[in-house]
């Protein structure tokens, strides 16, 4: 079942690519165009596109599968318990990874949305 994409997803995948570079740029034109195929049953909020690859062109990011953005999670300690990684497959966005790295702060899609915002 694809949903279309769901407020916190958007808000951490905008803040992720969010710089000018001819890649990013690319990304965020595809972003009105993706539903969410599947996320992750852990709760992390990894979630996997689905992309009508005929409405957009794809990102200058290469083929094959490549990490095309990715920011780190960090709490109001200043400790880094994770990252957020956006992979493109063939230029077009694949899915969006929450990464933990530490057993004793949990890391979500949250979480992730309080570090990135501005």
């Amino acid at each position: 079942m694809t949903e279309t994409l769901p407020a916190d997803v958007a808000l951490v995948l905008g803040a992720v690519v969010g710089e000018d570079d001819p890649v990013h740029l690319a990304l965020r034109r595809q972003v009105p165009h993706i539903r969410v195929r599947e996320r992750c049953t852990c709760g992390c909020g990894t979630a996997y596109f689905d992309l009508d690859a005929q409405v957009v062109e794809p990102a200058p990011s290469g083929p094959g599968t490549v990490v095309a953005a990715e920011a780190q999670i960090f709490t109001e300690d200043g400790e880094c318990p994770g990252e957020v990684l956006v992979f493109a497959q063939g230029g077009y966005l694949s899915w969006l990874e929450v990464c933990s790295w530490s057993d004793e702060i949990e890391v979500t899609l949250a979480t992730a949305q309080r570090s990135l915002r501005p």
